[in-house]
């Protein structure tokens, strides 16, 4: 501890020293970072772990150093790049040494090309408040991946102003084999070598200097595809040509070559969510109401099923003043899965969320990519990487305000109540809760200084009654 205590504050003031030189038409930017938890109970409280791009640790007592440069695309000009590196150094992490961000972005017109491993934030969801998007929530490490879409909303000409597009199309590829491999028990299921394709389409219909309500929807598809699986000292391959490659564009049964499961239902494990929000504007008041509806391969992809499992927020943005500037409330449902109810008792096959047969499920380096109040698997202790409580309601609050300048502060809670899973219910529900309060400082005195420090609790029987405080301090500047 004392080490890294001394390696922290010696990194910064090398860092620092650094010359900053005047402001070109190119900027590049530097910014280091360390953070050490210090906790009590059995791991760190969930919300100074989650959603966190899995720059984080469970173990109690952990921390890292960080060091990155950055120049941001310019957004004005026909034709531009900006690119990414940063570099992390950990302790008592998944692994000592992170490659956080690498990336290259190739802008030209309204397409971006990204390629590498970028921190891409949820697409609805509110990054700093809500509790976390239901397929993609920003709480695993980035995944490595050449990614090409408009990522800005788009006019639609001859609409006048009134509708607008954007979407991605990427395929990449998994990163956590070692970890797979260091963490599950001899007879338990993990992968290599697994592929990864996304994509989405949303589109925004509104004119906000005619009328002061907009409506944004759409839909993102996510797939793990190809590698192998071990399974009790068996292997098992799934294709990965380049036929393969088209045929989880449109997920359809996998071929003669694809395990029995994926030749009966779909090839590779398929995820994603309709989304859906209405904004409305008053003076400087914000009013949104956002439903994001979670499905896995066909069976609540349609309208064919109750569509009671999901995220539905509301978030009020306020006029500025020194007391609150954000209030988000959600309400996150997953318990039903398409499970018999009673208006369709032929139901007799439910789904797991985050779990899949041949696949070690929706997560990466053990943290789920999706929600993270259901449990991620680096919470198990007998090495399975599993989803143990993926059937969840919960109730979760955000607040955030700027007393000050040089003052904000951000406070979450989350209440929730977990059933396990349909094959492994627990004897009753469990409730549990989780807590956050941060304050951040940002002295003018000294540009480009941060401090932060962040206080969670955990209490009830599923991560444990935990308790612990973080403290991090960031330092950005510009070299270009």
């Amino acid at each position: 501890m004392t080490r890294l205590i001394i390696s922290i504050l010696l990194s910064t003031f090398l860092f620092c020293a650094l010359p900053i030189k005047a402001q070109t038409k190119d900027q590049l930017y530097y910014h280091l970072e360390t953070g050490i938890t210090q906790a009590g109970g059995e791991h760190a409280p969930l919300w100074l772990t989650a959603n966190k791009y899995g720059l984080s640790s469970i173990t109690k007592n952990n921390g890292y150093v960080l060091a990155g440069i950055i120049q941001p695309l310019k957004g004005n000009e026909r034709f531009s790049y900006g690119y990414g590196l940063e570099l992390a150094t950990a302790w008592n992490f998944t692994s000592s040494f992170i490659v956080q961000q690498a990336y290259l972005d190739l802008k030209w017109n309204r397409f971006t090309l990204s390629i590498g491993s970028k921190e891409r934030a949820p697409e609805f969801a509110n990054p700093e408040l809500s509790s976390g998007a239901l397929t993609l929530s920003g709480n695993a490490r980035p995944i490595p991946q050449v990614c090409i879409g408009i990522d800005d909303y788009y006019t639609v000409p001859h609409t006048n102003n009134w509708l607008a597009i954007r979407g991605h199309f990427a395929y990449g590829r998994f990163t956590d084999d070692n970890w797979q491999k260091s963490f599950a028990n001899a007879m338990a299921k993990r992968t290599r070598d697994v592929l990864y394709h996304s994509k989405a389409f949303y589109f925004r219909v509104g004119n906000t200097q005619k009328f002061p309500m907009t409506f944004e929807g759409g839909l993102q598809m996510e797939t793990e595809f190809g590698g192998k699986q071990y399974r009790n000292g068996q292997v098992t391959k799934f294709p990965s040509k380049l036929r393969d490659y088209f045929e989880v564009i449109i997920p359809s049964a996998g071929g003669s070559d694809s395990p029995v499961n994926d030749q009966e239902n779909i090839e590779g494990n398929i995820t994603g969510s309709w989304h859906a929000a209405i904004t409305y504007y008053a003076n400087n008041w914000k009013l949104r109401g956002y439903y994001e509806h979670y499905f896995e391969d066909h069976s609540m992809l349609a309208v064919d099923y109750p569509w009671i499992d999901g995220l539905y927020a509301v978030e009020l943005t306020l006029p500025k003043n020194p007391f609150v500037s954000q209030i988000l409330y959600e309400y996150m449902c997953s318990r039903d899965q398409t499970s018999p109810t009673p208006d369709k008792p032929s139901v007799s096959v439910c789904d797991n969320y985050y779990n899949h047969s041949m696949y070690t499920g929706w997560q990466h380096w053990g943290m789920g990519l999706g929600n993270p109040l259901l449990i991620s698997p680096i919470y198990n202790t007998n090495g399975e990487i599993y989803f143990y409580d993926n059937r969840v309601i919960a109730n979760h609050f955000g607040i955030t305000g700027n007393p000050t300048s040089e003052i904000s502060y951000r406070l979450k809670f989350s209440l929730s109540r977990n059933f396990g899973t349909y094959s492994r219910p627990y004897p009753k529900k469990i409730w549990q809760s989780y807590t956050l309060a941060e304050i951040c400082y940002t002295p003018t005195k000294i540009p480009g200084w941060q401090f932060t420090a962040s206080y969670g609790t955990d209490h009830g029987k599923i991560t444990g009654n935990n308790h612990g405080c973080m403290i991090t301090i960031r330092k950005t500047g510009l070299i270009k």
